[in-house]
């Protein structure tokens, strides 16, 4: 604690931004909430920095996204010649992100680094594209993704447009750590360096050449299919409203209602308070629209715009959500079917997905002779591998990539998940099955019954804090030791992915095959203060699956939380 009280004095000498330096004074009064806001410097990994937004070093601020830019910018300058020293920022609808990308820029600017910044909030995918448009060496989208409002946090990207390796975190990190946070930090004010064309707006051509890319991702062919479905959207108050919309328009999709109180870019979330299309709550402002004006389908995209959820028609006309993996293996079977009807299958194709992803997928691409690479959770993975296969000169043969988190990716134009992409894709093979007299609930069940039934469940728990996060370590040993109790469900193997598996970066996720054919994976998530366990169940139909789920989930659940 006397560590913690020697960092809270020189924030109070130093931090002199007005809302930090009020936030600081109230601090004093408030002994646990001082601890959990000084207990750590913010986690900066793979993932970039994310968290509260508040005073402190374990809180996002304009300090620690200075600290943080002024040790990627070290980074760029040790590994860069001059002239390739360029760097792109966007951001998206919450809040202090327009601050925190400005004062990013300030930083790369004051350290002699190009920077191009977009005019306006830009989902995710489109500063992947521009740091690949602009030939730069890093990028930084500021976004707290799918969190509730009081988070914010920023992705850091690569050369290649995709989220850092593990390699360069560390390294970036080992930058941050050396750095003293009021001390070490270069700045020039936004609008000097502006001025001065050391930042520069990303011009409109870019964001127009994204679009075509998402368009060119058709697969319609000669198909005739009536584009006057209608459709609902919503962009949870986020950065998908214009691009997605753009997307749409453009290729003749034109009978869409937006969610008016979620329309405009909001970070206080008001109708959502957790913006994420995987949750019912999410989405059910977007269900009511859907019944008002009889929709045909119900679209939402989070914050940030890389992750897409849809809700359909079922038989007794009422709507019904589909899960990440179910979009996912309809997204997979109508890409690989069309292509080859096209006539535009690689010779080698291949699908890519995390090992949280439903195994059902492995056995759609199998029969379309699709290879299946696994890779962990994040889809920075998924990116790494079309890079690799960019390298052998095979960056054709990447046919779709996608996680059961809502993440879809059926291009090699960005290196991360694109709910642009992913909502036009779901359009299109909703009219596409549509003309065909079909749904989409329909073609899932043919699947089901083709490929066998599986049932996919997530389940999050919160740990907050500093004893949270030694909790969650304490859980994840116990597992790893085989001391948590499994009951009638027998392990018969169990992947440590802290070793190193199949070639893939060490990390902190179990994942155990239990008898009958069902998993379990466990990992901390790596941006939340949140323990993620996903259920794989193989039975013969739902209900069935839905009674073993029950069992299994009621006896992992007294060995997480034993009080």
């Amino acid at each position: 604690m006397n560590d913690i009280q020697t960092t809270y004095q020189r924030w109070l000498k130093y931090a002199t931004e007005p809302e930090v330096a009020a936030e600081l004074a109230q601090l004093q009064n408030e002994p646990e909430q001082l601890k959990d806001a000084f207990y750590r410097n913010l986690a900066f990994g793979t993932g970039g920095l994310r968290g509260v937004l508040g005073a402190g070093t374990n809180r996002m601020n304009i300090y620690t996204v200075a600290k943080a830019s002024q040790g990627l910018a070290n980074y760029v300058l040790q590994h860069f010649t001059e002239g390739n020293r360029k760097i792109a920022i966007s951001y998206d609808s919450r809040i202090k992100s327009d601050v925190f990308s400005k004062v990013a820029a300030e930083v790369f600017a004051a350290n002699g680094l190009e920077v191009f910044i977009y005019s306006q909030l830009m989902p995710t995918p489109c500063l992947s594209f521009a740091v690949r448009e602009l030939h730069c060496a890093a990028g930084i989208m500021v976004t707290a993704s799918h969190n509730p409002a009081k988070y914010n946090g920023y992705k850091v990207y690569g050369a290649d447009g995709c989220q850092i390796t593990t390699q360069a975190a560390d390294e970036i990190l080992h930058e941050i750590e050396q750095l003293d946070i009021f001390a070490d930090v270069k700045r020039i004010p936004f609008e000097q360096a502006l001025n001065d064309g050391k930042i520069k707006y990303i011009p409109e051509n870019i964001y127009t050449a994204f679009t075509e890319a998402v368009k060119g991702e058709s697969l319609l062919g000669q198909e005739q299919v009536d584009k006057n479905v209608s459709i609902v959207y919503s962009p949870l108050n986020g950065a998908g409203l214009k691009p997605v919309l753009r997307a749409l328009t453009e290729s003749g999709f034109t009978n869409i209602t937006v969610v008016k109180e979620q329309e405009q870019p909001d970070g206080n979330f008001p109708t959502c308070p957790y913006p994420n299309p995987e949750i019912r709550e999410a989405m059910k402002l977007g269900l009511q629209y859907a019944t008002k004006y009889h929709a045909d389908l119900l679209l939402a995209t989070d914050p940030d715009c890389d992750r897409v959820g849809i809700a359909v028609k079922n038989e007794q006309e009422e709507y019904q959500l589909l899960s990440g993996n179910e979009t996912g293996m309809l997204l997979l079977d109508y890409i690989c079917s069309r292509r080859k009807v096209l006539g535009e299958m690689p010779t080698n194709p291949v699908f890519v997905k995390t090992i949280v992803t439903s195994d059902l997928q492995e056995k759609i691409a199998t029969n379309y002779g699709v290879k299946t690479v696994n890779v962990l959770t994040g889809f920075k993975f998924i990116g790494e591998q079309i890079g690799l296969l960019e390298k052998q000169g095979r960056r054709s043969d990447y046919i779709f990539g996608d996680e059961e988190s809502y993440g879809y990716l059926s291009g090699t134009y960005v290196r991360d998940k694109d709910a642009v992409n992913g909502a036009f894709l779901i359009c299109e093979m909703f009219a596409y099955y549509k003309a065909k007299g079909q749904s989409l609930l329909t073609r899932l069940q043919e699947l089901y019954a083709q490929y066998g039934y599986c049932l996919n469940t997530l389940h999050s728990y919160q740990f907050e804090g500093a004893d949270g996060f030694a909790t969650m370590q304490r859980i994840m040993d116990d597992f790893r030791k085989g001391t948590m109790g499994w009951g009638e469900f027998t392990v018969e193997k169990c992947l440590d992915y802290n070793t190193g598996i199949d070639g893939l970066p060490k990390s902190n996720v179990l994942k155990f095959f239990l008898r009958g054919g069902h998993t379990a994976v466990l990992r901390p998530s790596g941006t939340e203060p949140k323990l993620k366990l996903y259920l794989s169940v193989q039975a013969s139909f739902l209900q069935e699956a839905s009674s073993i789920q029950q069992q299994l989930i009621k006896k992992l659940e007294r060995e997480i939380n034993p009080r």
